[in-house]
């Protein structure tokens, strides 16, 4: 049987999602290729540029690795870049090659729309790539040096004034960047807040016009609140490399405007010879077909698609994933002689973040909301996507460059802090220190058997060795004169009638914590044993003492086996690394392979 060739174009939202869409429809299929074509390694958050753009996320936060996502999957990657096709002959040439296909899911998504403006295209920054992003952030912090030297109060005023145009979604998470790193700026080249002047104009009546009009008000009003000038009904009708016109004849002096305006189709889409719509975007069918070839399909941004109420989806993340999800069931159903679905989409709201500690959310079946509680929800919808395509790996990277890896800086204390979980430390050191703890731990498990306490009832409750009463035999009670009183109630009711039981299971526990660290087996939970069992002696008896204080070094010592201390000379660095590669398999493919994911 000859083999079907599918090509989707573009590692973007849609054409990622098309990627593990296919996979897993036709992963058993031996008589399918699926390749995916896109210039970069990497997939963007392009709705996190503007974390980018305003010195708040390190660009590596908004990458994720293309053949991260799509390892162990049924999906080649190719990078190269596409610059023509013949649709009819099902094929795409870049400089060096020529693909064929049976199969096309185009997702080459969007890039911003000038709208003829006069000196738009030349003298604006827009925001819709990686590369913008450093771009302007580069252009702002330079409008700062040259402020500080310049001495002329208008050729100032100019530097200092920064413009967003458009008030859509990205436009108000542009302006609450700027709002916070101003700030930063201001204090870095000791500029006084009041110079710097801040405008975000919208040709509508209001910013963000898709949102309920209580949220719209509510942006309106932070926005004024933190000094921004929101300039509504106002249209940009020229650009110059120092000023911009509102209208006819007003004017603002800048040498700063971030285009956030409109987005239109990519130009590639209109070297296809197919039937385009609006802003260039390719009219489909509800199965999202192209009208010309029935094998090319459409999806994301790059598709013009009316809903049951003839409204056009609009260009949203959730529009990109579930057109594409759509496209790959209906190419999997026309290979497997199945009935294709049409496009019903589901769309569940949106969230606009204003800076990092401000948002507003409208989502469906939920009240509307603002303020901290609705960033959390967007950083949740944000972990949701990136589980949905690269399991729990991405959603912990995320975490760490959003609550870790930031570029702005804060107030002192909370700037060390950040400082000290960026820093990187080699877990080498840790080992000395790893074996000692699990010797201890060994050893104190080995005379608690040599002290009978596999087989008697209740000889001792704690730490054994020379801080311990065993020399004398004596019994060491279970509770102490500081013990809580749950404790004490748990020990009673609990415990003591199944003394043996507990004797046995810290015999247990002791003597594995010793070879688990001794060995550098899964020392992250040993270390969390390590300390529990030690909270739960503190809590008893008590812990023994060196010159009236407390041994607390168990404690620290367990506290530092956290970090990973398995990885020098220890099993965890090859158990980890392979255990992470079967999450990874498993995620994509429902089932293991134990000759996968090994580091040697």
């Amino acid at each position: 049987m000859a083999t079907k060739h599918i090509l989707i174009l573009g590692a973007g939202y849609g054409g990622l999602q098309a990627a593990k869409s296919l996979h897993k429809n036709l992963r058993k299929r031996d008589d399918v290729k699926i390749s995916l074509i896109d210039q970069n390694d990497y997939h963007t958050l392009l709705t996190e540029l503007h974390e980018v753009a305003g010195h708040g996320l390190d660009p590596h936060g908004v990458k994720v690795s293309i053949e991260h996502v799509l390892e162990y999957t049924k999906v080649d990657f190719i990078k190269d870049r596409i610059i023509g096709a013949d649709l009819k002959e099902k094929k795409l040439y870049s400089e060096k090659a020529q693909y064929d296909f049976d199969y096309l899911i185009i997702g080459v998504g969007s890039e911003p729309a000038y709208f003829n403006i006069e000196g738009m295209e030349d003298y604006s920054l827009p925001l819709w790539s990686l590369e913008d992003a450093r771009k302007i952030q580069r252009h702002i912090n330079h409008m700062f040096q040259l402020a500080v030297e310049e001495e002329d109060p208008k050729r100032r005023s100019e530097m200092l004034t920064f413009v967003v145009g458009g008030g859509g979604f990205t436009g108000v998470e542009m302006m609450g960047e700027l709002i916070v790193w101003v700030r930063n700026l201001c204090r870095k080249y000791d500029i006084p807040r009041e110079e710097v002047r801040l405008v975000q104009v919208e040709g509508l009546p209001h910013l963000c016009p898709f949102l309920d009009p209580k949220l719209i008000a509510k942006v309106e009003g932070y926005l004024r609140k933190k000094g921004v000038e929101v300039l509504t009904n106002s249209f940009i009708t020229r650009v110059t490399p120092n000023s911009l016109t509102i209208g006819e004849t007003s004017t603002i002096p800048a040498r700063t405007l971030i285009w956030t305006g409109g987005v239109k189709a990519n130009a590639f889409v209109e070297k296809l010879g197919i039937s385009l719509g609006d802003r260039d975007r390719i009219v489909t069918n509800q199965y999202l077909q192209t009208r010309e070839y029935p094998y090319v399909y459409a999806i994301g941004d790059n598709m013009e698609y009316h809903d049951r109420d003839d409204e056009r989806l609009p260009p949203l993340v959730e529009t990109a994933i579930q057109s594409a999800d759509c496209a790959a069931y209906n190419i999997a159903a026309d290979i497997k002689g199945n009935e294709k679905k049409t496009l019903d989409p589901n769309l569940h709201g949106v969230m606009v973040s204003i800076g990092p500690l401000y948002s507003v959310a409208q989502l469906s079946g939920m009240p509307l909301m603002a303020g901290l509680h609705a960033t959390l929800i967007k950083n949740l919808v944000n972990i949701h996507y990136l589980f949905g395509i690269g399991g729990l790996e991405l959603t912990l990277d995320y975490i760490r460059h959003q609550f870790s890896y930031k570029s702005r800086r804060s107030t002192r204390l909370l700037q060390t802090g950040i400082g000290n979980v960026q820093r990187k430390n080699s877990t080498f050191w840790l080992l000395p220190l790893r074996v000692w703890l699990g010797l201890m731990w060994l050893v104190s498990g080995i005379q608690k058997v040599q002290n009978d306490w596999w087989s008697s009832s209740w000889p001792l409750i704690g730490l054994t060795g020379s801080t311990d009463a065993t020399a004398s035999a004596t019994i060491t009670p279970l509770t102490g004169p500081h013990s809580p009183n749950w404790y004490k109630a748990i020990a009673e009711r609990l415990i003591m009638p199944n003394a043996l039981f507990f004797q046995k299971l810290i015999v247990i526990v002791e003597i594995g914590l010793g070879i688990a660290f001794i060995l550098g087996v899964f020392t992250f939970i040993a270390g969390l044993v390590s300390i529990g069992m030690h909270i739960n002696f503190a809590l008893g008896a008590g812990l023994p003492q060196t010159n009236g204080l407390p041994d607390l070094w168990w404690i620290a010592a367990s506290i530092a086996m956290l970090a990973g201390a398995g990885r020098a000379f220890g099993m965890d660095y090859y158990i980890i690394p392979f255990l992470r590669n079967q999450l990874r398999y498993f995620q994509k493919n429902r089932r293991l392979n134990i000759q996968k994911g090994w580091k040697l």
